[in-house]
């Protein structure tokens, strides 16, 4: 069985051992480098240390190659400007190698990748640098640049690629891309991202990363007020039909996107095991008989008041997605059939009475 899955990696030995059980289906694992400056493309206020037993649990996933986020859109430039800053994050690369758990990292800020090959070339040249989705990689003309700059640096070339979400959609373009990749690269392996949920063509996109990274920068969240009250989620909640035309693949539509590319990312690294558990394994059996919401990252929010009935979507869902010409307001195919798989689900209050004898 070739392995298929890009999956979270999460520091907790139940997960990990179900990672392992279900090893034969991963390619590989990416993971948030723990320490007190976040690097990654997620909001994380709270500092953790590096200690050994994420890195012992780490040891202990076997099989799957292993890739570290630095993939925010930005870093402050007090990383740039002493060199104090980067010690702690060369040091936990370091720590990380030199205990043979980390195969590369992703990165999206090109100015942070340039910054570790001047200053720690020795790791660097032990590590893939891999573009993170965030690079919006939707052409070959793109990705040759891409890794053009790379070897440009000291990094190793990447042995895969993640390619935009918009190639979800758009079949033809994502055959022609991948055919001409094989033909430049044959031993890169490409990706794609099935289950992140937002927007097609997300307008908030570029800025909602900007401001994750400041968050983690300030130490101040105000991402998810501001997505709600003039973003996304705001879009979504007055137009929830717009949900069918976000760029998720399905479960059951895997083999079809398995002709063109090599692996499926699936992301949902903040949403705890429970959730990461529960979506590896709706992907790793080809079908999810339930609220297709309950798979999607973005979409979390809206799972507990809506259903979405995921085995109603037909079998050709994707291929006919793809023919999408956007032009919603003379097609109407996407609210009609919203209305007729999902409905609101009764509100539920949460019982936080403390129980006595």
């Amino acid at each position: 069985m070739t392995p298929s899955l890009d999956v979270p990696f999460l520091p907790e030995e139940t997960y990990v051992e179900f990672l392992n059980d279900c090893s034969e289906e991963l390619d590989c694992v990416q993971f948030s480098l723990l320490g007190g400056r976040r690097l990654d493309n997620r909001i994380q206020l709270e500092s953790l240390d590096l200690h050994d037993t994420f890195i012992e649990l780490l040891g202990d996933l076997s099989g799957p190659r292993k890739y570290v986020l630095l993939n925010s859109r930005f870093y402050g430039t007090t990383l740039f400007a002493d060199r104090r800053n980067l010690s702690s994050v060369v040091d936990a690369l370091d720590q990380c190698a030199e205990k043979g758990v980390i195969d590369g990292i992703i990165y999206c800020d090109h100015y942070l990748l340039q910054l570790l090959s001047d200053e720690a070339p020795d790791l660097a040249g032990v590590l893939e640098a891999v573009p993170g989705i965030n690079t919006m990689l939707d052409s070959h003309a793109k990705i040759e640049a891409q890794l053009g700059f790379i070897g440009e640096t000291r990094f190793l070339q990447p042995g895969k690629i993640i390619l935009d979400r918009s190639l979800n959609r758009d079949l033809d373009r994502l055959a022609d891309t991948a055919r001409k990749c094989r033909q430049s690269f044959p031993d890169l392996k490409l990706e794609l991202l099935a289950n992140e949920g937002c927007l097609a063509y997300c307008p908030f996109k570029l800025s909602h990363d900007a401001y994750i990274a400041l968050a983690n920068h300030e130490g101040q969240d105000c991402t998810y007020l501001l997505n709600k009250e003039l973003g996304c989620m705001r879009l979504v909640d007055e137009l929830p039909h717009r949900i069918l035309q976000s760029p998720f693949i399905r479960p059951e539509d895997m083999e079809l996107y398995l002709h063109h590319i090599d692996t499926i990312k699936l992301c949902g690294r903040t949403l705890g095991s429970g959730f990461l558990q529960r979506t590896i394994s709706a992907y790793i059996d080809r079908c999810y008989d339930g609220n297709l919401l309950d798979l999607l990252d973005t979409l979390q929010w809206l799972a507990p008041s809506l259903y979405v009935d995921n085995p109603s979507l037909s079998f050709d869902f994707a291929n006919m997605l793809s023919m999408c010409d956007n032009h919603c307001d003379s097609c109407g195919f996407c609210k009609e059939l919203f209305d007729s798989i999902s409905h609101p689900l009764p509100m539920e209050i949460r019982d936080n009475r403390v129980a006595v004898d």
